[in-house]
């Protein structure tokens, strides 16, 4: 960390940012892009308890055009969808038999029970958004306090500035009344 001297008798402190690289990983349906300067750094955004970079599960992004918008914010975990819905319908519905049974095997076979109807989403879908939702007004509430923080640090520069004028306008009256009066009583001492 550097600390130039200001001419006010202020230091500016500078600290070199490290430079961001993207990492991405599959979750559920998306992939998962986050902008970190590590891959630990990468893992806590995600939220994950294992070394996913390890598992074959997590990879750096060099793509460009998949960079963009993880770059533009930084620990920030953006999830895109992998294929389109129709793609994740086909994946997700076993194929239906096509062949029709003989007659006489349908006799023979037991008789089947329905299967359970799949488990709905809907609560996962839900949990994802407000998490995300979540971590956008977080971003927006720690960007508003950094542009706050801002605004009171040049009010504080200014303020400064101002009051070492002021103290050295002061500065000066005092010690001409202090001349003046040091005058006036050599003179009354003398008289």
């Amino acid at each position: 960390m550097l600390s130039p001297e200001r001419a006010d008798g202020w230091s500016v402190a500078f600290i070199a940012m490290p430079k961001l690289k993207v990492f991405r990983t599959p979750i559920g349906f998306h992939d998962a892009y986050v902008a970190a300067t590590s891959r630990k750094a990468a893992l806590k955004a995600w939220g994950a308890d294992a070394d996913l970079f390890a598992r074959g599960a997590a990879e750096q992004v060099t793509d460009e055009a998949l960079m963009a918008e993880p770059l533009a914010r930084p620990g920030e975990v953006i999830k895109r969808p992998r294929g389109t819905a129709a793609d994740h319908l086909a994946a997700s519905t076993p194929p239906r038999r096509t062949k029709k049974a003989a007659p006489e095997a349908k006799a023979k076979a037991p008789s089947r029970t329905k299967a359970p109807p799949r488990p709905s989403r809907a609560a996962l879908t839900a949990a994802e958004e407000a998490l995300e939702d979540h971590r956008r007004n977080v971003d927006a509430e720690i960007a508003r306090l950094e542009a706050e923080r801002a605004r009171l640090t040049s009010e504080i520069v200014a303020t400064r500035k101002s009051a070492d004028r002021e103290a050295r306008r002061l500065q000066a009256q005092h010690d001409k009344a202090r001349a003046d009066y040091d005058k006036a009583l050599n003179r009354w001492r003398e008289g």
